[in-house]
């Protein structure tokens, strides 16, 4: 090189330290080098906001001034520092315009390893010299040291001794890795590992970059590197997936398998942190993909692990629904959009799934229910079932959950009234189709009521009220009377055309007195020849099994006719004098029961103790 002639770099060589491993071999001689002003500022900027990038390239300038101060090379700093205005105007292009300006004002050779830039530079009419970058063999990351082949994530944090989650999916068990706690340094080293590796491998991204925080995608690993403002202190967390599985080695049955493949769906695959959710999704990708359909990803990083067939695409300025907007433009047949979590999130999966699209949606829930509630208040209620059809909930990495999610009008369960008809949801189990839960709107609210705990819960004291009902009715029926009781102040009731009149009465005089008496809402259906056909077997085949009867002991007291009979003891029987039903009761703890002397019941036992039996009452 001949003296005077000058080097201008760009932000891109200062930041990768090309521009300083060449001044090192003497490859440029005497030449100056200058550094623009605009570029100082622009790496102070970026370093003010947490970014590494920022940090590496003042690194990179103060190793350039020591350099210059060993006599190495010759360099100085020129040109103006930009307003607060150009700085915002970065990324348009302000900043390496006014770079530029400094080679064309010092007939520089300008060097940069961006294309745009030099491109645009030799537009201007400057001497450009382009880095490409350098595909030499890449070598292993530090951060890989931490991992074993059962490390589901790495922890590091500064000052504190190095983490890891080991075992198999679903029993992992957090571990210290080694007791030496690890230092800002250290991490700050494995960050520019993860910088430089972005930059030379094709397979590595930066994925998200904002104050104080960076997402790597490396491969199989997410890298998430947090520092202050963002967080109390550097931080790095590296997670990666222990194991590919194939749909397979889920054992899933064939009928759903058949459901996932037969036709596009809205499926919601839940399940807890670290339970295998985006394995399985990926494992379903690649099914559809093997069976013919065109699957894309949408994922926010890239992380998933599937086959290049399948593109993976992030989210577009920092938003998902421009994705959709071009996803809907390339029509696949699927899309897996992992980590559907805000409410922006559940808008964007149902306006794609109602447009003809087959979703995969991956969610974090505790049960596959809360995965459906999360829905409500985002997705207008009527069409959840069109957007979400089928939820399958994963945990410990395997499928221990799935629901069938269908629309319907009926009356929901614990109602009575036909007049509460209404628009319902039901979530019911795959497997056996039994309902689980049902969703629907109560006045301004919407109840998601589980149907199952609802029958496991029905009291004791409801077999008792049916009880009293049933005698009551009989005193107005010829022929038999079915009860079935709602709630502690509702009951069905089932009987011949021919009774119904009598119950009613005229004007609805008896029904209102029955009501008072009884002190809850009956309401009348007659029942069905079938029914009847059915409940008259029943009930004869009852009597060939008749419920064996105690004799208890009789005795009087002051006040009382004590009933005894021990093996009874918290049970709730029927009382009865030969074939003639009297009441129903609870049996104490000493086996007793007591009848006021008073009662008619007393009376009636009284006068011939013998006739007296106890059986158990049918609940």
């Amino acid at each position: 090189m001949t003296e005077g002639f000058c080097i201008v770099p760009d932000t891109s060589v200062i930041i990768d330290g090309r521009i300083t491993a060449r001044l090192k071999t003497g490859e440029f001689g005497s030449a100056r080098i200058i550094i623009s002003e605009a570029l100082v500022s622009e790496l102070e900027a970026q370093a003010n906001r947490g970014r590494e990038t920022g940090f590496k390239g003042l690194e990179e300038l103060k190793e350039l001034s020591d350099m210059a101060k060993n006599g190495d090379i010759r360099l100085e700093f020129t040109g103006k520092r930009p307003s607060l205005e150009q700085i915002k105007l970065a990324s348009g292009g302000e900043i390496d315009a006014m770079i530029r300006a400094v080679a064309v004002d010092n007939n520089a050779l300008f060097i940069t390893s961006d294309r745009v830039q030099s491109e645009v530079a030799r537009a201007k009419g400057l001497e450009v010299e382009y880095l490409m970058p350098l595909m030499e063999e890449l070598k292993a990351l530090t951060i890989e040291d931490f991992f074993t082949d059962d490390t589901l994530s790495v922890h590091l944090k500064v000052n504190v001794p190095p983490m890891a989650k080991r075992g198999s999916v679903g029993e992992q068990k957090l571990v210290i890795i080694k007791e030496e706690t690890i230092t800002e340094i250290e991490l700050r080293t494995i960050t520019r590992e993860l910088i430089d590796r972005t930059k030379r491998d094709p397979d590595s991204h930066l994925e998200i970059e904002y104050e104080g925080v960076m997402v790597f995608q490396i491969g199989s690993m997410r890298i998430a590197v947090a520092q202050p403002p963002f967080s109390d202190g550097m931080e790095i967390t590296a997670v990666r997936p222990i194991a590919i599985v194939r749909l397979e080695d889920y054992r899933l049955s064939t009928e759903l398998k058949e459901r996932i493949i037969e036709r596009q769906r809205g499926i919601l695959v839940a399940g807890p942190p670290g339970a295998g959710k985006s394995t399985f999704a990926a494992s379903v990708a690649e099914v559809l993909f093997e069976q013919g359909f065109i699957v894309k990803t949408m994922e926010a990083p890239r992380d998933l692990q599937v086959q290049e067939a399948i593109t993976q695409y992030g989210p577009i300025q920092r938003d998902m629904e421009k994705t959709a907007d071009i996803l809907l433009l390339v029509r696949p047949d699927y899309t897996v959009y992992d980590e559907v979590r805000k409410t922006k999130d559940f808008h964007v999966f149902a306006d794609m799934r109602m447009a003809g699209v087959g979703m995969i949606g991956v969610v974090h829930a505790t049960r596959g229910v809360d995965a459906i509630q999360r829905l409500i208040g985002r997705v207008e209620l009527g069409i959840i079932p069109q957007v979400v059809d089928t939820v399958i909930f994963i945990d410990k990495g395997k499928v221990s959950k799935v629901y069938d999610v269908k629309f319907t009008v009926k009356v929901p369960h614990g109602m009575v009234e036909q007049d509460l008809a209404r628009p319902v949801i039901t979530i019911a189990d795959f497997e056996n189709g039994t309902i689980e839960y049902e969703i629907y709107t109560y006045g301004e609210q919407v109840v998601v009521m589980p149907v199952t705990d609802i029958e496991k819960d029905r009291p004791g004291t409801w077999a008792l009220a049916a009880r009293e009902i049933e005698k009551e009715l009989l005193r107005y029926t010829r022929g038999t009377v079915d009860v079935e009781v709602a709630s502690d102040s509702s009951a069905t009731v089932y009987m011949d055309e021919e009774d119904i009149a009598g119950v009613i009465g005229k004007g609805g005089k008896t029904i209102d007195l029955i009501e008072k008496k009884l002190g809850l809402h009956i309401d009348v259906r007659e029942r069905k020849k079938d029914k009847v056909k059915a409940k008259t077997k029943g009930r004869e085949k009852e009597k060939e099994s008749a419920i064996k009867s105690f004799v208890p002991a009789v005795e009087r007291s002051k006040k009382y006719i004590v009933l005894t009979v021990q093996e009874l003891s918290g049970e709730t029987v029927d009382i009865y004098s030969g074939e003639e039903y009297l009441f129903t009761a609870t049996v104490g703890r000493k086996g007793d029961v007591k009848i006021g002397k008073e009662t008619a019941s007393a009376v009636t036992i009284i006068q011939d103790p013998s006739k007296v039996t106890i059986r158990l009452a049918k609940v």
